[in-house]
């Protein structure tokens, strides 16, 4: 008997095919070979699978979906630049767009119900557990600032990025050079981390691991930057730089530093990653690595309503912006040795 509750998720399965494959099949889409078209058409209409299920065109109402474990959106400089490029892409498409925050144990299903939407754009890192249970939706979906196989994906080129700072800060003839990261299982972040390490064994630096921190997970976000900071500080030998995964962990740092006397840039160099507005307007100014965060925003949710939905990990480009927090004097530069050599891209 046909079971007309069968999912595109069941579909794929009987069909031996992803359901990216399954949802080209049945929409008509490009991209597939015939004989794979026939093969999911034919388990299908076996199966009883309900076609209506796949809306085509551009979605009627589009889902923002975000981690509650970042806080608020007010809160969080970075995502709410993301949210404001999605918006513009779906206001100029006629498309509304909601918002909704995730946490692992969820009914995302019954909310994503709720909501009405047809296209999913989720913004940063997902534990495995909500992942799942966004995918189990069955909807189309891109994803910003994250990685997740057999999805499209929209990020910056977050090793380029770091890798760009730590030669800036390596080029300054800094001896002792320190990264702040958040968790690693993030995909910017752990990015991030390549490309500091990959600066440094380029530059023929030992990597010593007392120079790395990471933040502690149980203190508020603010505490966390300042902990890092103090830990380094305390270190035998503390660092005369510092490369922070974002700009709101420098700042947290740079503050720490001031409290206990010391100048900045004059006796520690920082720079940051993300150039969110207050990076300009600290004291001193911060030094930071600047990507197009609205353009993030835009271009995952003009995929969902133009369709172009297959998997890809999109990389926009960075630039890197110096500002006085990094800055030093011509002197030290000039009597830098010639690490500038194998100076080539990052990957």
């Amino acid at each position: 008997m046909a079971d007309k509750g069968v999912t595109i998720r069941e579909l794929a399965e009987a069909a031996g095919v992803s359901i990216g494959t399954v949802s080209r099949a049945l929409k008509g889409q490009p991209g597939l070979s015939e004989q794979t078209r026939a093969q999911v058409l034919g388990v299908a209409q076996q199966m009883g699978y309900d076609v209506g299920k796949l809306r085509t065109g551009k979605p009627r109402r589009m889902l923002f979906l975000y981690s509650r474990s970042i806080g608020s959106l007010a809160n969080n400089p970075f995502y709410s630049y993301v949210l404001h490029g999605a918006e513009t892409a779906c206001r100029e498409a006629g498309v509304p767009l909601s918002i909704m925050s995730v946490l692992a144990g969820d009914d995302v299903a019954g909310q994503v119900r709720r909501h009405e939407a047809d296209a999913l754009l989720g913004a940063g890192y997902f534990d495995p557990e909500a992942m799942e249970a966004i995918r189990r939706c069955e909807l189309p979906l891109v994803l910003v600032d994250h990685f997740y196989p057999g999805v499209r994906c929209v990020n910056d080129d977050n090793q380029l990025g770091a890798w760009l700072a730590t030669r800036h800060l390596l080029e300054g003839n800094s001896q002792r050079i320190a990264a702040i990261f958040g968790p690693l299982a993030h995909y910017s972040t752990s990015l991030r981390a390549k490309g500091f390490r990959r600066a440094l064994f380029e530059a023929g630096r030992l990597f010593d691991p007392d120079y790395e921190v990471t933040l502690d997970p149980a203190l508020e976000y603010r505490d966390a930057g300042r902990d890092a900071m103090a830990r380094l500080l305390a270190l035998p030998e503390p660092p005369d730089a510092v490369f922070a995964y974002n700009d709101s962990t420098a700042m947290f740092a740079i503050e720490v530093c001031l409290e206990q006397g010391l100048r900045v840039p004059e006796d520690i160099r920082f720079i940051g990653y993300d150039d969110i507005e207050e990076a300009a307007r600290n004291k001193p100014p911060l030094s930071t690595v600047k990507m197009d965060k609205e353009a993030l925003g835009n271009v995952a949710a003009r995929a969902l309503i133009e369709g172009d939905i297959a998997p890809n990990d999109a990389a926009l480009p960075v630039e890197l912006v110096v500002r006085e927090s990094s800055m030093v004097a011509p002197a030290a530069v000039a009597a830098m040795p010639s690490a500038r050599k194998g100076r080539r891209q990052a990957a």
